[in-house]
């Protein structure tokens, strides 16, 4: 046994069911203490006297003047695209062509691939992200490379083959029979061993001939407990060459559905443009949407209408995504920052101060993202959009031990000025100042507000050595 010692904060609800008493979805432990056994499982957790009395020897490594929360869950993101974040000036189907096909094409190569995934792995930890459902290309290298890497790093990962084959270069697709063969393969090999799961993953439908997600649907019905992974309705010109393509279909989602690929372990990216019917379905299927605030906005894509995904009558799960590379930061705390403004304006064009007719108060103030609201959405509420609530996303015992240890002083003067919350600039003492804390640090920091990441117990990333050095003594010390 060993035990962690600070301030920590997390989540037993999900805070939309409580409007106008979010913090009732929130726990704050302002002393709190969390046992961590030899397995990376959370054994014991609570208030830090009460817990050190139960195990008066575990060492204990003391975190002051910060705030603990569980490690970060980013839903949607594309390991092979990590080189090309900020390139300029193209939407979605153009921005394939020019910057995305070509570099993912260099992930065939496993030396390219190996270097790039390294470093993939070394910023998604500086961001504290710890669990993330990600894309790789479609050839099975580079898939069997980022398995690789994730479990020497011990990060929770959802992926596998990026399957395409229309509508890209003929060096870039696989064909139906090699995707399934090959998919085959790394599911024995990698699904459900350590904290690897595999997920069917259709880049997308305007990619995906019948032939190709029928495979996928085959897939599924022989594995039906693997993870579905793709994009939809995230583009108007992708929305209008999918439904060309697939031409029995009278919405994005029909096409997924008609293969029997949407679920309890769907997740369709971006999801901007998808009608009222369509989150219904989604609903009521159990399936979920990835909120991708910053690259909708970098691609010129859309508003993502998080009121209408977080409807209590037809709630639809939802993860937050970075979405690199066309989301041009890793930080999920960038992340929520652009989820803040585009909240903003769609609750504007809600309110009734634009357009009376169209007023609806109550989906207008679900747009507004709390910092209950938004780090629910990258810890608890994103593990249970991926089905992984037993496994992460808070501090119940028996969870895995992740979290990330959080510094409103990290970044720029700006946000040390007004995060400057509690006396001598310690951590926060109630529920309400974190709360105050988080919100300043998603609005005003960065990722230099990451200053450590655990996984499993083990501290994966420190940003310096302040607070870093574990006590020798009994955690009742």
């Amino acid at each position: 046994m060993r035990a962690i010692r600070g301030a920590f904060l997390d989540f037993v609800d999900d805070p939309w069911r409580h409007v106008g008493n979010e913090q009732a979805a929130a726990r704050f432990v302002s002393d709190g203490m969390l046992v961590v056994d030899d397995r990376g499982i959370i054994a014991d957790f609570g208030p830090g006297d009460e817990v050190a009395a139960r195990h008066p020897d575990a060492p204990v490594t003391r975190i002051p003047d910060r705030l603990i929360l569980p490690g970060f869950v980013d839903g949607h993101i594309h390991v092979p695209q990590t080189r090309i974040l900020g390139s300029y000036g193209e939407q979605l189907l153009p921005w394939l062509e020019k910057w995305v096909f070509p570099e993912e094409r260099r992930y065939f190569d496993r030396d390219y691939a190996e270097a790039g995934v390294r470093r993939f792995f070394d910023t998604l930890l500086a961001s504290g992200t710890t669990t993330c459902q990600a894309f790789t290309t479609a050839k099975p290298v580079t898939t069997e490379v980022v398995f690789e890497e994730a479990a020497r790093r011990n990060v929770r990962i959802i992926t596998g083959i990026t399957a395409i084959d229309v509508n890209a270069p003929e060096w870039f697709t696989t064909t139906a029979d090699e995707f399934v063969a090959a998919s085959r393969l790394l599911i024995e090999k990698y699904h459900g061993v350590g904290r690897s799961a595999y997920a069917i993953t259709p880049r997308f439908a305007y990619g995906a001939s019948d032939a190709l997600l029928a495979a996928c649907g085959r897939l599924k019905a022989e594995y039906p407990d693997l993870w579905v992974h793709t994009h939809i309705s995230e583009n108007p010109s992708e929305i209008r060459g999918v439904l060309a393509l697939h031409d029995d279909c009278t919405d994005y989602l029909g096409v997924y559905e008609k293969y029997g690929l949407v679920g309890p372990k769907f997740t369709g990216g971006h999801g901007v443009w998808l009608t009222d019917d369509e989150f219904r379905r989604l609903s009521a299927a159990g399936a979920a949407v990835t909120f991708c605030p910053c690259s909708n906005l970098f691609l010129g894509s859309g508003l993502f209408r998080l009121g209408r995904a977080t409807d209590p009558d037809q709630r639809v799960r939802l993860t937050f995504g970075s979405d690199v590379g066309g989301g041009n930061r890793f930080s999920m705390l960038s992340v929520l920052e652009d989820a803040y403004k585009v909240g903003m304006l769609n609750n504007t064009l809600l309110d009734g101060s634009v357009d009376p007719s169209k007023k609806d108060a109550a989906e207008a103030e679900r747009n507004r993202l709390s910092p209950y609201r938004a780090f629910y959405a990258i810890t608890l509420g994103g593990a249970e959009a991926l089905r992984l609530e037993d496994k992460v996303g808070s501090f119940d015992v028996g969870k895995e031990a992740d979290f990330v240890v959080l510094d409103a002083r990290g970044g720029p003067p700006a946000v040390t000025w007004r995060t400057d919350l509690a006396p001598g600039g310690g951590a926060p003492a109630t529920l309400e100042e974190a709360a105050e804390l988080l919100f300043a640090i998603m609005m005003v920091g960065d990722d230099r507000a990451v200053a450590e990441t655990w996984v499993m117990g083990d501290r994966a990333y420190s940003r310096d050595t302040v607070g870093d050095a574990a006590d020798s003594g009994p955690a009742a010390q």
